[in-house]
C-alpha cells in the first residue's frame, strides 16, 4: 500500500494554496507534512474526496480510485460522549465490520482501566486515546492524522508515539498533517514543509546517527574543516537542520539561544556571537546585544523616540525586535541612508 501525490497542485480561484509537488508514502513509513491550517484543510478535503486537485493526481496503492479509503484521525473527534469506552469501540467495530480485537486495542491505547467509564467523564487526552482506539479498530491501510497530539498530556503523547511504532511495524502508511514543527519532528521519520514555495524536506538526524556520522568506525581522525551552512537545533532526541533563509530572527534569553522560525522557537547550542559570525554571509544583522535578525525578513524600521527603535518583520505575527541606537547608525550605513 502506498499514498502518492503526483504533480499535485491546488488553487482556489486565483489563489495558489500549494504549488505542484510529488510525494510518496510507503508502507511502514511515518511521514509528516508541516503546513498552514489552510494547506492542511485542503489536503484533508482532497483525501476525503470532497474536492479535487487543480492539477495532478492522488493515488492510493497505485490506483486513482479511492477503493481503499484512508482512516482519518481528525483534530476534533466525533465520539458519542454518552457511551462508555467499551460501548464506543463495540459500535465502531460493528460499523466497520472489523475483526480487530477490542481488548488488544484497549491495551495499546492503555484504556483498560477506563473501559466502563463514559467518554464525557474522561479527560481531553483520554478522549483522544479513545479516538485512536476507534481508528485502530477500523484497521485501514493508510492512516491520515490531523494534529494528532495537539494539547495532549505527556503520558498520552508517549502512548501516541508507541502507537505510531506499532503501526509502522505493522506496515501501515502513516501520513501526519500538522502546524507544529516540534510535533512533526518528534512523531515522524521524515518531515516536509509544504507552503507557497512547494514541498521542502526538513533534514533530521537522531543523536545516534549524529554520533555514527561523526565517528563511523569508532575512531576520531583528523579531517579538513568544511563549510556547514545549515544551523542545527535540537528537538527531543533529534537534530533538526535549518537553512539560514528559513530563520526569521535569533534571540538570546538567560544564556540560551533560540531560533525563531514561522512563529515557533527552537533551542540552539551556538552562542549569539558564534551565530553572528556564521550567518553574516547570509544577510543577518546583530541588531541588539540579545538579537540577530534576518534582514530579508524586515518590513519596517520604527522610531519610537529619539533613542528607541524597533524592527518589524514580515512574518505571520509581525514580530517586533529591538534595534539599539548604535546599531541603528550601522543599519543606516548598510542601507545607504543618512
Amino acid at each position: 500500500m502506498t499514498l502518492e501525490f503526483i504533480n499535485a497542485e491546488k488553487r482556489i480561484h486565483d489563489s495558489l494554496i500549494f504549488p505542484s509537488f510529488n510525494l510518496t508514502v510507503n508502507k511502514g513509513q511515518v511521514v509528516a507534512v508541516y503546513s498552514s491550517v489552510n494547506v492542511r484543510e485542503q489536503l484533508i478535503h482532497l483525501l476525503l474526496g470532497k474536492s479535487s486537485l487543480s492539477h495532478g493526481e492522488i493515488r492510493l496503492d497505485g490506483s486513482f480510485k479511492q477503493t481503499n479509503c484512508p482512516g482519518f484521525f481528525f483534530l476534533h473527534h466525533s465520539l458519542y460522549e454518552r457511551l462508555s469506552v467499551l460501548e464506543m469501540l463495540r459500535f465502531t467495530k460493528k460499523l466497520h465490520h472489523s475483526e480487530v480485537s477490542i481488548d488488544d486495542m484497549l491495551r495499546l491505547a492503555q484504556l483498560d482501566a477506563k473501559r466502563a467509564i463514559r467518554i464525557k467523564q474522561l479527560s481531553f487526552s483520554e478522549q483522544k486515546r479513545v479516538q485512536f482506539a476507534c481508528l485502530l479498530i477500523q484497521n485501514p491501510s493508510i492512516f491520515v492524522l490531523e494534529e494528532p497530539d495537539q494539547n495532549m498530556d505527556l503520558e498520552s503523547k508517549r502512548i501516541y508515539l508507541s502507537i505510531l511504532q506499532h503501526l509502522s511495524a505493522d506496515e501501515k502508511v502513516i501520513f501526519i498533517l500538522t502546524g507544529n514543527l516540534e510535533s512533526a519532528v518528534t512523531s515522524a521519520d521524515t518531515v516536509f514543509r509544504l507552503d507557497a514555495n512547494g514541498l521542502q524536506s526538513i533534514q533530521m538526524k537522531t543523536e545516534d546517527e549524529r554520533d555514527e556520522a561523526s565517528d563511523p568506525i569508532g575512531m576520531v581522525e583528523s579531517t579538513q574543516p568544511v563549510r556547514f551552512e545549515k544551523i542545527p537545533t535540537k528537538v527531543n532526541d533529534k537534530i533538526v537542520l535549518f537553512n539560514p533563509p528559513e530563520i526569521d530572527y535569533i534571540e538570546s534569553n538567560e544564556g540560551q539561544t533560540f531560533l525563531h522560525i514561522k512563529g515557533e522557537s527552537f533551542p540552539c547550542v551556538f552562542t549569539l556571537t558564534e551565530l553572528e559570525e556564521r550567518l553574516l554571509p547570509f544577510g543577518f544583522f546583530r541588531c541588539h546585544r540579545s538579537y540577530i535578525v534576518n534582514l530579508q525578513k524586515v518590513r519596517e524600521v520604527v522610531t519610537w523616540t529619539r533613542n528607541s527603535y524597533s524592527l518589524v518583520l514580515e512574518d505571520l505575527s509581525k514580530s517586533t525586535i529591538p534595534l539599539s541606537k548604535s546599531k541603528m547608525v550601522e543599519l543606516k550605513e548598510m542601507l545607504g541612508l543618512k
